[in-house]
């Protein structure tokens, strides 16, 4: 991404003000499988909770912070999700990133996308009249 765009558009990616501010201001924690950075403040004020905050690796879309990374900032536990985890299950699926708004979206028969063909109602459906 070119310096302006870093300089003026937060939706791809963290903007330069944000990444000087975590540098500054914060402490890395570590990152996950998709490149995404954790970071928790160097300091708080008396009675204050920990701030923590995610720094994304492309497009800033919350669907890309996994379970154990979701939990971990919103103080579920205080540690690392890597020493708070339990090894993989063989069934767990991988992560697919959400597809809405993408050209691999679900559209269902009848999606204008898919030409707006549906079938014709058929059974007990009658259409509404005013007049009736």
């Amino acid at each position: 991404m070119s310096l302006l765009g870093k300089i003026f558009t937060w939706w791809n990616g963290a903007t330069i003000g944000t990444l000087l501010w975590s540098s500054r201001n914060g402490e890395k924690v570590g990152t996950d499988a998709q490149g995404n950075t954790y970071f928790r403040s160097k300091k708080r004020g008396e009675g204050q909770r920990e701030r923590r905050w995610v720094i994304y690796e492309g497009p800033n879309d919350a669907s890309r912070v996994p379970a154990e990374w979701h939990g971990w900032l919103h103080g579920a536990f205080d540690d690392v999700p890597e020493s708070n985890l339990p090894p993989p299950r063989i069934w767990e699926a991988e992560y697919t990133p959400n597809a809405t708004g993408t050209e691999k979206a679900y559209r269902p028969q009848g999606a204008l996308e898919k030409g707006g063909k549906r079938a014709r109602a058929v059974g007990d459906y009658e259409a509404w009249s005013p007049d009736a």
